[in-house]
């Protein structure tokens, strides 16, 4: 493909590039050889620079592209196997989002939670383990930072991903809605 797809998908949508590059890179290694879809998204996104209405533009685009042998039974196809792939992308995000939760604060709490037992188990003898009970209070309050700021992490990336996942879906499905109307 010569045209990069994260322009056609994340430009004027104010999308997280990590992760519209994550899903535009998804499209380019599923991309199904001939015109289809993807050149039919290009194709659109080059006339929409002329400030035409969105359905000449979809039927200017779509006379062309006839020409080459697409029908809007293969655009159709192969737009709902491209958001077939966006769906694959995010059950496989939501499953590395699942695994560094586990990872990164799943340990950092089963952590904080030893430790916590420790410093019950250390009041007990307070006259003689006050300087092991400083030192595992200053352990989890560390933990309890790092556990925060691992959470906000992964959910501000999360939230990135939902809303990049979101916009790339919608206009996916915005174009099979136009194209359902405007290619009879």
């Amino acid at each position: 493909m010569k045209k990069n797809l994260a322009n056609i998908f994340g430009e004027h949508h104010g999308l997280d590039a990590k992760s519209i590059e994550f899903l535009t890179r998804a499209l380019e290694k599923n991309n199904l050889p001939g015109f289809d879809y993807i050149e039919f998204k290009q194709s659109l996104a080059a006339l929409s620079k002329m400030d035409l209405d969105i359905g000449t533009a979809i039927k200017s685009a779509f006379a062309t592209a006839s020409t080459v042998g697409l029908t809007k039974e293969k655009l159709l196809e192969s737009a709902l196997h491209y958001a077939n792939i966006i769906a694959q992308e995010k059950l496989q995000f939501e499953k590395a989002v699942d695994k560094q939760i586990q990872q990164k604060v799943g340990s950092k709490l089963k952590e904080v939670a030893k430790l916590k037992k420790q410093v019950t188990a250390q009041k007990e003898k307070i006259e003689q383990l006050e300087a092991q009970i400083k030192a595992s209070q200053a352990t989890i309050d560390s933990a309890d930072e790092q556990v925060n700021k691992a959470t906000e992490s992964i959910k501000l990336t999360q939230s990135n991903f939902e809303n990049t996942h979101r916009s790339v879906l919608n206009q996916i499905e915005a174009d099979i809605a136009n194209f359902e109307k405007f290619l009879v």
